[in-house]
């Protein structure tokens, strides 16, 4: 547990998502091919030009080669958002390339459903490649915002 920043210890909210160090861990089925859902329904970050509040439901699916993410230090990367100003395209691409550089998974999809700024919801998608054939993957559940 010494390699581990996050896991096992009491841990602060960080600040800053470019200077977050995201954990892995080890895949311990690295001979079978399967996909991995990390579901976020209450991610925020901040406007960088109003600096309100931005709410969304962050999922990632990805397909593990050598390495997992982490959960605890995932959920603290995340939080590293709370007081980060972009948009929600910017957000939704730093998640990903975050993760691409912390495990290289075989396959990653991260969609980002954002709940609506000036009456719009903007759904963010991004794919690093074509997911096996052979591999089931749940589609996106997430119903649109459709307002109270």
């Amino acid at each position: 547990m010494k390699e581990f920043k996050s896991l096992g210890n009491k841990s602060e909210i960080p600040r800053d998502p470019e200077k977050f160090k995201l954990e892995s861990i080890i895949n311990p089925h690295q001979n079978k091919e399967y996909v991995i859902r990390l579901s976020s329904p209450e991610f925020t970050s901040i406007c960088p030009i109003t600096g309100q509040p931005d709410f969304g439901n962050i999922i990632v699916d990805y397909i593990p080669n050598k390495k997992i993410v982490e959960s605890k230090s995932y959920k603290l990367f995340l939080f590293s958002f709370r007081n980060f100003g972009g948009f929600h395209e910017d957000c939704t691409i730093k998640i990903a390339n975050k993760i691409i550089k912390c495990i290289r998974p075989k396959w990653l999809r991260v969609g980002g459903f954002w709940n609506p700024r000036g009456g719009i919801p903007i759904d963010i998608f991004f794919q690093t490649n074509e997911p096996p054939k052979t591999i089931w993957i749940k589609e996106y559940d997430v119903m649109p915002y459709k307002g109270r």
